[in-house]
């Protein structure tokens, strides 16, 4: 089980399954759910902003869970997990539990796409596609987690990673009809957390539209925290990411110890995903 708290600030809590043993029979190919490309998602925000679009985002609570498994998988609990589910309902559990080297462990049969499963991402992926087919909603054939449909003579985008959705038209009434959908399936347990507005939390990037006619993409708490968990000995400020021995290679340096490297391959990474989206600027700089 984790815990995480998100950068709104709500805590998040999360059941996590292991999906290692479904490794033996389950191949990449019949796993693998296809999550927006960052063009796709730059594209739609230039869109949004220069056809002055209504934006909302979303986020779909216990995603992978609103999918049913598709064949019969069977977990192991174990520990206290094990006991926390007879505290849920002690007469409908406690005569399932039993006794492995004094650890109590329950053995059950998963009725839905439990996060950790490797299908998991996958069966919600193909849930959402199905009803948003329903609704009159095409793919885009260059990415199949983006689909437009045109609503009074205006197109009505809808893209998706995982269950964080971002919906525009240019009628605030069409994208509340879509969201009022979208609560009637996956929202009966809890509803959508949606936001509405100038300003948006979308995987980790704030979508800004306040100026009129444009999107600014702002990833500050993101650039704040990579710069504090940097070492101490990497303090210092420069003009420009890009120096003049940029491109120059010494061969005589020494190679770095492994503890350094982790730390710098770790950072490129990092880099790497701010370059991708908020900051293009020290892309050369990144990948040099």
């Amino acid at each position: 089980m984790f815990l995480k708290k998100k950068r709104c600030g709500r805590i998040k809590g999360r059941g996590c399954a292991d999906g290692r043993k479904e490794r033996v029979y389950k191949t990449k190919e019949e796993t693998s759910a296809p999550t927006v490309a960052i063009e796709s998602l730059m594209l739609s925000c230039t869109i949004d902003a220069k056809e002055r679009r209504s934006v909302i985002s979303a986020d779909i609570p216990g995603a992978f869970m609103q999918a049913d498994m598709d064949e019969v998988l069977y977990m192991k609990l174990e520990g206290p997990l094990a006991k926390l589910l007879t505290k849920v309902d002690p007469k409908k559990y406690e005569k399932f539990v039993e006794y492995e080297k004094d650890k109590p462990v329950m053995y059950v049969r998963l009725k839905k796409a439990l996060y950790g499963t490797l299908q998991a991402s996958l069966l919600f992926w193909q849930d959402l596609s199905v009803h948003l087919t329903k609704w009159g909603f095409t793919v885009n054939p260059y990415d199949e987690c983006v689909m437009n449909k045109m609503i009074e003579g205006k197109q009505c985008t809808i893209l998706w990673h995982v269950g964080n959705i971002k919906l525009s038209h240019v009628d605030d009434e069409v994208n509340e009809e879509i969201i009022k959908k979208l609560n009637g399936v996956y929202g009966k347990e809890a509803p959508l957390v949606v936001t509405r507005g100038k300003v948006h939390d979308y995987l980790g990037m704030t979508l800004d539209y306040s100026v009129d006619g444009q999107c600014k993409v702002i990833m500050k708490d993101y650039v704040e925290a990579t710069l504090e968990a940097l070492p101490n000995d990497m303090d210092g400020e420069a003009a420009t990411p890009a120096a003049h021995h940029l491109f120059e290679v010494n061969e005589d340096c020494d190679k770095l110890d492994e503890q350094t490297s982790e730390i710098f391959h770790h950072n490129t990474a990092k880099l790497l995903f701010l370059s991708k989206r908020a900051q293009p600027d020290i892309q050369t700089a990144v990948v040099s």
